[in-house]
């Protein structure tokens, strides 16, 4: 025999909404705040990025400079200035590198954090606007008098 499944109560049904319209509110708050912190990270690593590609720039102008000194007039100190730059260029590349990928991984959590929180304050407003109508009173009705 097949027992049948015990109806829920009407307290335990309110518990229910109560809680899951909290976590709901939580969810969006912390969305809100985590929203604002991976901005602030992708503002931070948008600047890095520009302030590595300027050096990469400034290094690659000197390069250019310290190689053609070095093949006019090849001498120990235009081959160790060259070397020097070389070394610095490879270092900011490096850097370079290791902010655009730090960027792009930021960038993708931003978007589906920016994704996720525009889905919660829909939800958040939805809700809102059906318990609105839902706890709006009911209207007294004017009882007419009746002529005689």
């Amino acid at each position: 025999m097949v027992k049948a499944k015990p109806v829920i109560k009407a307290a335990a049904l309110e518990n229910t909404i109560k809680a899951s319209t909290d976590s709901l509110t939580t969810a969006c708050s912390n969305a809100v705040t985590a929203v604002t912190k991976k901005t602030a990270e992708a503002k931070k690593l948008t600047a890095e990025v520009k302030r590595h590609t300027r050096k990469k720039v400034t290094l690659t102008k000197r390069n250019r400079t310290a190689a053609a000194k070095s093949k006019i007039a090849p001498n120990a100190t235009n081959k160790k200035a060259l070397t020097a730059v070389a070394k610095d260029l490879k270092a900011a590349m490096t850097a370079l590198d290791k902010a655009r990928a730090s960027k792009a991984v930021v960038s993708t959590e931003l978007a589906a954090l920016k994704a996720a929180a525009k889905r919660l304050t829909a939800y958040t407003k939805a809700i809102a606007a059906a318990d609105k109508v839902l706890n709006k009173p009911a209207k007294k009705r004017i009882k007419r008098k009746v002529a005689k």
